[in-house]
């Protein structure tokens, strides 16, 4: 029988060891004597012995493996590396299955028919819309802006009006553009203002309840109809008066826009609700005001400065039947005026 007196043997876990000799890493050309814990040239660890418990088995060391620093993650916020445009070319050809050469010669061909539609376009059309023109003509700043708005509004102790000239590197005598020179006419106000005309007669359709849309399109025919017949009888006096200047057409434009910001004024002095006289005052005012400013900025297009090397002598005569086509264009504007109001 089992002899309940004796107890079994205790349990015994096995008690970590370590080794009783560690060898030291080789040296390095060009490092110091003695043993560095870190090495950034990474190669085989070094073996190491076992060491073994005479009880317990044997229990393998670690080995001292030498030190790999962490990798450094992608900055996400770093640029890509540009890619030379032939390169970036020659892979999207490669991407596309065509032969590179091949589409090296469609781009050049590409790139002829561009500059012969740009050169056909500015031969056949470049003199019914000149774009250097253009290009002038609203060539303007926030300060230009505002003084001609004042200028417009009132004109009465404005001087001088003559506008200032240039001289190019040919020796052509070009006007300054309006960002350098209020005198100049411009076509960012007349034609914000067109915009803003149109936008404001829709509005008060709304508040007489008779909003439709076909009122912006009626709006806007007859704006232009009032630009056009203005500018066709200006053009045709400048024809039989004999009156020629450079971008006459686009000044012709420009000048029969700026009445659109008198009668804005005019349309918004309805929400002041005046009686009928008063609101006669006020487009009475405007229109005298528009008057006066064409009046004094059509005469450096139509009667030319005698100091000029430019101007042309006229005749008595001639210059009579100028002076009264501007009054009549100046009192024109009361039709002009009085028909867009009308809203």
């Amino acid at each position: 029988m089992y002899n309940q007196s004796q107890s079994p043997p205790p349990l015994r876990h096995p008690v970590p060891t370590h080794p009783t000799f560690i060898p030291e890493p080789p040296q390095t050309p060009g490092t110091p004597d003695g043993y560095q814990r870190f090495s950034s040239s990474p190669g085989p660890a070094p073996a190491q012995p076992h060491q073994l418990h005479p009880a317990y088995g044997a229990q393998s060391v670690p080995a001292y493996s030498s030190y790999q620093p962490p990798p450094v993650p992608n900055n996400p916020y770093a640029s890509p590396p540009q890619v030379p445009p032939q390169q970036n070319f020659g892979q999207f050809a490669q991407w596309a299955g065509v032969d590179t050469a091949t589409a090296q010669l469609g781009l050049q061909l590409g790139n002829s028919a561009v500059q012969a539609g740009q050169d056909y376009v500015q031969k056949n059309f470049g003199a019914a819309f000149p774009l250097p023109g253009l290009k002038h003509k609203f060539n303007v700043s926030n300060l230009y802006v505002l003084n001609k708005l004042k200028l417009v509004i009132f004109p009465w102790r404005h001087r001088p009006w003559s506008r200032r000239a240039l001289r190019s590197e040919q020796g052509a005598v070009e006007w300054s553009p309006p960002r350098d020179d209020v005198n100049s006419p411009d076509l960012y106000i007349p034609v914000m203002a067109l915009v803003t005309y149109i936008l404001i007669s829709a509005f008060f359709s709304g508040l007489k309840n008779n909003f439709h849309p076909k009122v912006l399109g009626e709006s806007l025919s007859s704006a232009l109809a009032v630009v056009i017949v203005e500018f066709c009888f200006i053009y045709l006096a400048c024809y039989f008066l004999n009156i020629q200047g450079t971008s006459q057409a686009l000044d012709i434009i420009a000048y029969t826009g700026y009445k659109f910001v008198g009668v804005i004024a005019t349309i918004l002095a309805n929400f002041l609700k005046p009686s009928r006289t008063v609101w006669a005052i006020i487009f009475l005012y405007f229109f005298s005001a528009n008057a006066f400013f064409l009046l004094r900025s059509l005469r450096s297009l139509v009667l030319k400065d005698p100091a000029s090397s430019t101007a042309a002598t006229i005749s008595p005569a001639a210059r009579k039947r100028r002076i009264m086509f501007l009054f009549l264009e100046a009192g024109c504007q009361l039709l002009y005026m009085g028909f867009l109001v009308r809203v």
